[in-house]
């Protein structure tokens, strides 16, 4: 953050040590991510204290010192189910105790604004009970970008990707994905090879499709994870027997050419791998703004 936006005051360090007050009613909108740990529940309905210990509490208290009139909690999808769903409603029935509404949950896909990428993600969308405004989801657009948008010079960016470092295959690996067709997966494999390469999993059926898994140019990449060789979540380059690069990376993941990653090499796949895509980040973003102007309209004329 301090690399790329020179002119911010970032704050590091464990939430739980930062005080949100003095921004009480100057901030408009407060967001977070935080994992789905389960709460110990406390009688029926959960309160905030009760959640006291996961990072979702730190959340709501950051929210609770400085009330703004919107918040937005991202996840991800399995947040739904996650301890039978009994997660999701204790975070609802806390934002409900300190003062918020949350609208309709949605998953939204990131291949439906403009990334191209097969990525879902929760938004969980809480707004200010004194506010009387329907906040809306942005819309998804018609277009669906490939792989080939993301990492060649077209209406996504206008060169072609830069070279960077990048991970490699271990040669066991390399040998088996040379077998891979573009868009093909380890079925695609003699059944000899299909057997030792699987292992134990082999006999236990199912899809499994991302594994030993070629990305085609003309399809969005599988969401990406954030270590780019692991086994059964290989995204293999369409022509080369390789991951994608840190930079091939970060425009999969719609990143600006110019936005610089720090770190070791693994960090970096890291940074990039647990981020919201940038371009569905952008149209929440334009969904917030535009809840805010009615808002401050409403606000402005009483």
């Amino acid at each position: 953050m301090r690399k790329n936006r020179p002119n911010w005051n970032v704050l590091e360090g464990d939430v739980k040590n930062f005080d949100f007050t003095n921004f009480k009613n100057k901030v408009d909108v407060v967001t977070g991510g935080f994992p789905c740990q389960a709460f110990s529940y406390a009688g029926k309905r959960l309160g905030l204290e009760d959640a006291r210990g996961t990072l979702f509490y730190e959340f709501a208290r950051v929210i609770k010192e400085v009330n703004p009139p919107i918040c937005i909690g991202e996840n991800v999808k399995g947040l739904l189910n996650h301890d039978n769903g009994k997660t999701i409603r204790g975070m609802l029935s806390v934002l409900d105790e300190i003062g918020y509404n949350v609208v309709p949950i949605q998953i939204l896909k990131a291949i439906n604004y403009k990334v191209p990428q097969k990525r879902e993600r929760l938004v969980l969308v809480g707004i200010r009970k004194d506010i009387d405004i329907k906040y809306e989801y942005p819309m998804p657009y018609k277009k669906i970008y490939t792989l080939k948008d993301a990492l060649k010079k077209g209406e996504l960016f206008d060169s072609d990707v830069l070279i960077s470092i990048g991970a490699k295959y271990p040669e066991s690996k390399k040998s088996v994905l040379d077998l891979v067709p573009p868009k093909g997966y380890w079925r695609d494999l003699p059944i000899e090879i299909q057997k030792s390469f699987m292992g134990a999993s082999f006999y236990l059926g199912g899809g499994k499709t991302g594994m030993a898994r070629r990305i085609g140019w003309d399809e969005p990449c599988l969401t990406l994870t954030c270590s780019p060789a692991q086994k059964q979540t290989e995204r293999c380059h369409p022509d080369e027997t390789r991951p994608f690069t840190v930079r091939e990376y970060a425009r999969i993941q719609t990143f600006p050419d110019d936005w610089q990653f720090s770190g070791p090499m693994a960090q970096q796949y890291k940074q990039i791998g647990n981020a919201v895509p940038v371009n569905l980040g952008r149209e929440v973003g334009y969904s917030v703004i535009k809840f805010l102007n009615e808002y401050y309209r409403i606000k402005n004329k009483s």
